[in-house]
């Protein structure tokens, strides 16, 4: 549709709308007034009526004109706001009394109602994609609680970061006592954790087990060398690297059996049984 067809649909519907013409102006603001009610603020009573009649025109007029810039920059707030995402956006003030100062200030305020629950938790969000799991949303607002769906949201929020500085938490200290303290069979324990978080616990719960087992394994073979134990060799099952440090040490005893075993035959032959010229 083009925009002066737009034009010429809003002014038809503009005249629809307004009231007959009548040569009683009672009749007149009756029309006017029954328009109003249906939600045309577009109407207007005729400026040159005289005496009370044109008082009454012109107070009317001036209602009309207050309802129509109101209904505007609602339509406007609701656009930059709810649809455009300006959440700065309020009613501009025109310097209205009573009521209508009233309702200009009860919208404003449901917006900031609206937004400011929007804002800790983007402000909470955004910590937590820069890594800052300190950062919670106030479960108050000016010093009132929160209530409904706006504490529920908060409170997950609350919620996910609570776990996630847990997981992150457990992890570090298993990863210290692991790896760098060398405190084997660590565990990380975080409660209430469910999907992802404790998909994440377990896998490296698994992780610091593996560690434990294959290290173990490997410091108990060596121990057992160390002490001339020949038997012992390195059963834990394992993968990639570890699997070549496994090989090389089970090869490390195998040889060591074979020469202490040859060791030992030359020697008993040589020096218990005499029997001169042994080879190992």
């Amino acid at each position: 549709m083009t925009e002066a067809t737009a034009r010429r649909t809003r002014s038809a519907a503009k005249s629809a709308a307004r009231p007959p013409v009548f040569d009683d102006p009672l009749q007149a603001l009756l029309a006017a007034m029954t328009a109003v009610g249906e939600g045309n603020f577009d109407v207007q009573l005729p400026g040159h009526w005289d005496g009370i009649e044109g008082r009454l025109a012109a107070a009317f007029n001036e209602i009309v004109v207050h309802n129509r810039a109101l209904a505007d920059e609602l339509g406007r707030v609701r656009q930059a706001v709810g649809r455009e995402g300006q959440t700065r956006q309020r009613i501009a003030p025109a310097a209205r009394r009573g009521q209508w100062a009233q309702m200009e200030r009860s919208v404003n305020e449901l917006v900031d109602d609206l937004v400011r629950p929007v804002d800790t938790i983007t402000e909470a969000i955004a910590g937590v994609s820069k890594g800052d799991l300190t950062r919670f949303v106030p479960l108050d607002a000016e010093g009132r609680p929160l209530q409904g769906e706006f504490l529920r949201s908060a409170t997950i929020v609350n919620r996910m970061i609570e776990q996630m500085g847990e997981f992150s938490s457990e992890v570090t200290r298993v990863a210290l006592e692991v790896g760098t303290a060398g405190l084997l069979g660590g565990q990380a324990k975080v409660k209430g954790v469910s999907g992802v978080w404790k998909d994440l616990t377990d896998s490296v719960n698994q992780m610091a087990s593996n560690l434990t087992a294959q290290v173990r394994n490997i410091s108990e073979v060596t121990i057992a060398v160390a002490n001339g134990d020949l038997s012992r060799k390195i059963t834990v099952d394992v993968r990639g690297e570890i699997l070549q440090l496994k090989e090389a040490i089970n090869t490390m005893v195998d040889q060591l059996r074979g020469f202490a075993s040859e060791v030992t035959r030359v020697a008993r032959e040589v020096g218990t049984e005499g029997k001169l010229g042994g080879q190992a």
